[in-house]
């Protein structure tokens, strides 16, 4: 009798339930706070890396060497500047590809579909725009280009997430890939009033 009674309590009784609830939901509660945190610095590092990038653009599209430095070094240090040490930038990735016009960019170097395949094929006339002595699927050619050269210019990095679950949905090995990019054109400096029609002078593309 003792026994049933105490069990009929024990099934009545709400107590602890709220610890048991919480219990469930501070996982998913946790995981939801640090998810929005590392998105927040996700936009925060992409935003100061953006920033850090525009300046650099401004550096590189006067063709200005700082004593002691390249210009590809000035670039990376305006970079590191910009992300206030949140940027470890010796993993970092920056690229420069010159084009002749903004139109150009991501663009194959031109052909003639002689097979009217849609592709080029080998032996196939086509204008070498970048000077390299073969076609390419993306005219661009490396460096920061002469005046009036269109220079794009790519920034990536990949950002370790403060929660490795997070980095783990974003991306491989916890982390989350970053890219900027910016494109400008370089001012005519050394030659006041000239303006190169391709990447490297060897080719044009009509622009």
């Amino acid at each position: 009798m003792i026994l049933r009674t105490l069990w009929r309590r024990l099934m009545r009784s709400d107590d602890g339930s709220s610890a048991i609830e919480f219990a469930f939901a501070a996982p998913i509660v946790i995981l939801g706070i640090a998810g929005i945190i590392d998105l927040m610095m996700v936009l925060f590092v992409t935003s100061l890396m953006e920033g850090g990038l525009q300046n650099a653009s401004r550096i590189g599209r006067t063709g200005f060497q700082p004593v002691g430095m390249t210009r590809t070094d000035a670039i990376r240090q305006e970079i590191q500047d910009a992300t206030i040490g949140l940027v470890d930038i010796d993993n970092v990735t920056i690229t420069t590809s010159v084009y002749p016009c903004f139109d150009s960019i991501g663009q194959p170097e031109p052909y003639v579909d002689d097979n009217d395949n849609g592709s080029y094929d080998n032996g196939e006339p086509y204008t070498d725009v970048n000077g390299n002595t073969s076609w390419d699927s993306d005219m661009a050619a490396t460096g920061l280009g002469g005046p009036g050269s269109i220079v794009l210019y790519q920034v990536f990095y990949d950002w370790s997430a403060l929660t490795p679950l997070i980095g783990n949905i974003f991306g491989p090995d916890g982390t989350i890939p970053l890219s900027v990019s910016v494109a400008v054109r370089n001012e005519p400096f050394g030659t006041p009033g000239v303006v190169l029609s391709g990447p490297a002078g060897p080719g044009t593309t009509g622009c």
